[in-house]
């Protein structure tokens, strides 16, 4: 910083001492803001006027009438759908490099969970006091945490996810399946048995997301923790060279070399396997809640409306455990219009537009009263599994490198699943690698 001479040394010293301590203030020294991670917070949130909106492509078109509402409502502070591509590596990707630009294009972001240390690590994002939340403790407490960085909040979660097993009920009905299978090894002996049905024929048994990209760490992370392993410890150390997780990849592996899985799955994500669900091609198909309302459409775009249900994912010996999903809304630290940024969120945030996303869109709120309300369960009969499943369901790493370990994750699992690579080798590398990434 430059300071002009002054004409006497009083002046000087006074200059001197007034510009430091605005500096320390810039830097919040003494707002709460953590030393290594995330920028300022009360101080930063100023500024009223229009902002953006970041968001993955919006595939159920609810978010821009929920947006229509706002702008409605503020006339000068209105929010612009900024949107990202439908992959989430992507958006990532696109987020990261617009904060490296200190691009001040994007206000709010919609970013998945797991971004969220390693945003708020590099001062990407701006600490949000939990004041500035007023119905923060009502939502669901584990979507609380991942909007957290070193206690701090700095995030606002909007929704929710954890994974469910849609299957076609008619098809277990006529080959006498009462129940949902509850472990691999049943959903791999129900398959055989609508397999030997007229309705049955031609029809693939499972799949989930298995292209190389977030999807497959999710599912990866499924598969491990369903069979008793971790990607990583409570003690935060890496744990995948184990017993457990070589059963949880050696079942996915073991699906594809028996057909159980089909060779395409290998390519899908979240909507080549949905849409595969919906043209009848799949028995069992492991996705999120949003599918549910896309899959029931009577508009002719589905073809199993009406036909099939939902349940907990399979596990080793019971039902297993999803990968907790969902989105948090954070706040640019490069952003204009912060004030406006917290206020939009926390209308988003609100029990009203998150029940009226859940109606029409089949999203998981984060708003808890939610998933007991009798209307609601009337509408969505899953709710009280999907509640269950959000309960115990594991998170990513939680780690400041996420984008290098899950491209690690990544690497490894689809080379089991696409090359033949003998899982115990896969993992084993794995393990090398992530304690390379992951330091504490």
């Amino acid at each position: 910083m430059r300071f002009e001479r002054s004409h006497t040394r009083k002046a000087a010293f006074l200059a001197v001492a007034s510009s430091l301590a605005l500096l320390a203030t810039a830097c919040g020294g003494d707002d709460g803001s953590s030393g290594s991670g995330g920028s300022s917070s009360a101080n930063a949130l100023e500024g009223r006027g229009p902002i953006t909106l970041a968001s993955g492509k919006d595939t159920s078109g609810n978010l821009q009438n929920q947006l229509n509402a706002w702008n409605a409502a503020h006339p000068t502070e209105k929010v612009e759908l900024k949107e990202l591509p439908d992959d989430a590596d992507a958006q990532r990707q696109q987020m990261v490099q617009n904060a490296q630009n200190q691009s001040d294009a994007y206000s709010v972001l919609v970013m998945d969970v797991v971004w969220t240390s390693e945003f708020a690590a590099n001062q990407w994002i701006t600490q949000i006091p939990e004041d500035k939340v007023p119905d923060l403790g009502k939502l669901v407490p584990a979507t609380v945490e991942t909007a957290k960085y070193r206690d701090k909040l700095y995030g606002v979660p909007i929704t929710s996810d954890g994974g469910l097993l849609y299957y076609r009920k008619d098809l277990l009905t006529a080959a006498g399946i009462t129940d949902a299978p509850k472990t691999w090894d049943e959903l791999l002996a129900d398959c055989q048995k609508v397999a030997a049905t007229p309705g049955g024929k031609g029809l693939n048994c499972y799949a989930g997301q298995f292209e190389k990209y977030e999807g497959l760490t999710v599912n990866f992370s499924e598969a491990v923790n369903s069979a008793g392993g971790q990607i990583v410890d409570k003690d935060g150390k890496p744990n995948v060279d184990t017993p457990e997780a070589l059963a949880g990849l050696q079942e996915l592996q073991n699906g594809f070399k028996t057909g159980a899985i089909p060779k395409a799955a290998i390519t899908y994500k979240e909507e080549e396997s949905r849409r595969a669900f919906q043209d009848g091609k799949l028995l069992f198909l492991r996705n999120w809640p949003y599918v549910y309302s896309l899959a029931n459409k009577t508009d002719g775009s589905s073809k199993i409306a009406g036909k099939f249900a939902v349940a907990p994912l399979p596990g080793k010996d019971g039902p297993g455990v999803s990968s907790l999903g969902g989105h948090d809304y954070a706040i640019s630290s490069f952003a204009k219009n912060k004030a406006t940024a917290v206020d939009f969120i926390n209308f988003m945030a609100s029990e009203a537009q998150q029940k009226d996303n859940l109606s029409k869109t089949s999203l998981a709120p984060t708003w808890a009263s939610l998933y007991d309300d009798p209307t609601l369960i009337k509408q969505f009969p899953y709710l009280p599994q999907l509640k269950a499943s959000i309960a115990s369901a594991q998170p990513r790493p939680r780690v400041v490198k996420y984008g290098d370990v899950t491209a690690a994750i990544q690497q490894a699992a689809y080379d089991a699943l696409s090359k033949g690579t003998d899982p115990k080798t896969a993992l084993s590398g794995l393990q090398t690698k992530l304690e390379s990434l992951i330091t504490q």
